[in-house]
């Protein structure tokens, strides 16, 4: 079982597969949107909003029932955006055996109480630093 704290976990139901019986990809996607923007709003101390999603990969296919944990690190950091780099693990519904389905960058642009962009805050300059 992994050791890092998955932004957020949820198990697939069978409403959440495509015409073929799979789990769709883009329900795939947007459990990975969700874990970014939660990390996103963390560590950019406020309103975080997805501008961009690019180089998903689906290296790996995951059933009905399994668990899905998505795992998310600051990659970038902009005058006003952030970059999430993230990945999706399944885990067996009876069992420890764990497969990466999915894997994605998401950037994602911090507005004011008014939404308009804000600079980023030395906190989240800092999270990037503590990655490295």
């Amino acid at each position: 079982m992994s050791e890092r704290t998955p932004l957020i976990r949820v198990t697939a139901m069978p409403s959440d597969t495509n015409p073929y019986g799979g789990v769709f990809g883009g329900w795939l996607m947007s459990q990975m949107a969700l874990g970014a923007g939660s990390l996103a709003s963390r560590v950019g101390e406020g309103k975080a909003v997805v501008v961009s999603a690019s180089d998903f990969g689906f290296p790996g296919a995951m059933a009905v029932g399994d668990e899905l944990s998505v795992y998310g690190d600051l990659a970038e950091t902009g005058n006003t955006s952030l970059t999430i780099a993230v990945e999706a693990i399944a885990r067996t519904r009876n069992g420890e055996a764990e497969t990466k389905v999915a894997q994605g960058i998401f950037k994602f642009v911090l507005l004011d109480d008014e939404d308009k962009p804000r600079p980023v805050r030395m906190a989240a300059q800092a999270a990037l630093s503590a990655n490295d």
